[in-house]
């Protein structure tokens, strides 16, 4: 049965959709085979994986009003053995056409659940925001992945998320845990990084990885080619940290 990971943080630029680009492509690079649930309405992850979205006719906007099944919403990506369920901007406007629908939190989960034993991994790549479509992220998951950019106000807003994660815990999905932090955008060149690092492991009694994901050149050109890392440059340093990653979410799971 496939492990279902939300990379959320309602907190922009944060390296969300960078790591959900490149941790599923890792872990398909391992060999498991992974779905990719696109729900932020930017669709940046669809383009990030080699999907364009002029030219695919399902995805999560249709899939969440029912007006598509899950299995015309697949397509495939840039890696072998990756899949995606691409994003559109009309998905901006899916919270308003969502009011006065029954368990509309629970829409996403009910889909899911008739594809996730064809794959080992489904990952969620959420809107930075805490609204619909996060919610049903969170009550499809089993946990979240939290990216925390390595800056001064890394631990704003994270109060908040964790409270949103415990709350639909606790009224909608009692299954839901915090798969982990990972640390994004390391520069080993400021003390400013190291610091954060440190501020974060005293202050947030949360699984913390032990992969940092460094800043790195060749993982910011890497989208504009509708490429993965491990793709566009399979030996930078952002590769190297992602997989790693990979390693350690696969790890964690046994």
């Amino acid at each position: 049965m496939g492990r279902i990971i939300a990379i959320s943080n309602q907190k922009g630029g944060v390296g969300k959709t960078t790591t959900a680009i490149n941790l599923s492509a890792c872990l398909a690079e391992k060999g498991k085979k992974v779905l990719v649930i696109d729900i932020d309405p930017q669709g940046n992850t669809t383009s990030g994986l080699g999907v364009d979205k002029s030219k695919v006719e399902h995805t999560t906007y249709e899939l969440l009003l029912g007006e598509t099944t899950v299995w015309e919403a697949i397509y495939p990506s840039v890696v072998e053995g990756l899949f995606v369920i691409p994003s559109e901007r009309e998905l901006a406007g899916a919270e308003i056409e969502l009011i006065g629908i029954t368990d509309k939190e629970f829409i996403l989960k009910k889909e899911i659940e008739k594809v996730k034993e064809n794959y080992d991994f489904l990952i969620i790549d959420c809107p930075p925001s805490l609204n619909t479509l996060t919610v049903n992220a969170m009550t499809t998951a089993d946990t979240v992945l939290v990216p925390i950019q390595c800056e001064y106000y890394a631990l704003e807003g994270l109060s908040e998320l964790i409270y949103t994660i415990d709350l639909v815990k606790n009224r909608l999905n009692q299954k839901l845990e915090i798969e982990g932090v990972v640390f994004t955008m390391y520069d080993a060149r400021t003390c400013l990084s190291l610091q954060v690092v440190e501020n974060v492991k005293e202050n947030l009694h949360q699984n913390i990885y032990k992969t940092i994901i460094p800043r790195n050149v060749r993982l910011a050109e890497a989208p504009s080619h509708g490429l993965p890392i491990n793709l566009y440059d399979s030996k930078s340093a952002g590769a190297d940290g992602y997989r790693n990653l990979a390693d350690e979410v696969i790890e964690r799971g046994i």
